[in-house]
């Protein structure tokens, strides 16, 4: 913000000359410039972090992706958490989102690429220019999700993590909810934690709540861990498991279900945390995406 005060401060240094009998009236009309410009600077400063995880729009992206991309520029969206191309090439894909004012600030990889080939991870996160990689599922037969799955997890985030640590990149692990099994004297979730030497974590506070943990108090017990969040609500009503699913009809807008998305964006942004993402996986998602937007800039 100081960046734009000072700009402004400089805007008239090069005139010389000014009319006595003009100068009030230009006077006033530059006051009036300046309060507009620092109060759409405030609004803009205030939705930095706010973005929106291009699987919300998995159908529409698959159907038009340069119409989909447009649609989130014309909710006024910005950032992206993205990857798939959706039956593009890569280079086709990001020359879309480009055109079409985004920024990717974040890329998903999957747990074999992550396990096998964490170089190429970190090429295509350069060619996209972000500074996160997020992997979102830990594949488990069934509903077997054990602590030999855990540590074997552990130990790939953590090789992966330093490879793209030493790029400048972050490596995020987004938890599904089966990571809140019991273990020794707290979780799965916990063991992950205290061994996570090179990754972080993505919150997806739907998730989290549906495996049966509060998001706020996970982000108050591991403050310096989360870095990205998926923004996510749960219609009322329901009751989670350990699954890590659940009938996507059940997110609603924002604000609207039972999870306290008001709490859980403040106590975010008071732990730093650096892109919020909108996820909405419903086939509303057309609707309620723009309304949970307004919701979040009502926080402001």
């Amino acid at each position: 913000m100081s960046k734009m005060i000072f700009i402004i401060g400089v805007s008239g240094c090069g005139k010389t000359k000014m009319n006595q009998k003009s100068q009030p009236f230009q006077m006033n009309l530059s006051f009036f410039a300046v309060i507009f410009f620092l109060f759409n600077a405030l609004i803009v400063y205030g939705q930095k972090d706010i973005g929106i995880q291009l699987y919300s729009l998995r159908n529409q992206l698959e159907q038009n992706a340069d119409r989909a991309l447009k649609l989130i520029d014309r909710w006024g969206l910005k950032y992206i958490e993205g990857g798939d191309t959706y039956g593009l090439s890569e280079e086709d894909f990001r020359k879309l989102i480009k055109k079409n004012n985004l920024k990717a600030v974040s890329i998903g990889a999957s747990y074999p690429e992550l396990r096998d080939d964490p170089q190429s991870v970190l090429e295509k996160a350069k060619r996209y220019k972000v500074k996160f990689v997020m992997c979102a599922w830990i594949p488990h037969p069934g509903n077997t999700f054990d602590i030999d799955i855990t540590q074997a997890a552990v130990e790939t985030f953590n090789k992966a993590g330093a490879l793209l640590k030493k790029e400048g990149i972050t490596l995020a692990y987004h938890a599904h909810g089966y990571e809140f099994r019991p273990h020794e004297y707290g979780t799965l979730f916990d063991y992950m934690a205290r061994n996570a030497t090179d990754f972080k974590f993505e919150l997806d506070v739907f998730w989290v709540q549906h495996g049966g943990v509060n998001p706020i108090e996970l982000m108050n017990k591991y403050p310096d861990f989360v870095v990205l969040m998926h923004l996510k609500d749960m219609a009322h009503g329901v009751k989670g498991n350990n699954t890590g699913k659940e009938d996507v009809e059940k997110n609603v807008i924002l604000g609207q279900g039972q999870i306290d998305i008001a709490g859980v964006v403040k106590r975010a942004r008071e732990l730093g945390v650096q892109y919020m993402f909108i996820e909405d996986e419903s086939s509303r998602v057309i609707s309620q995406v723009p309304k949970s937007y307004d919701f979040l800039k009502s926080l402001q």
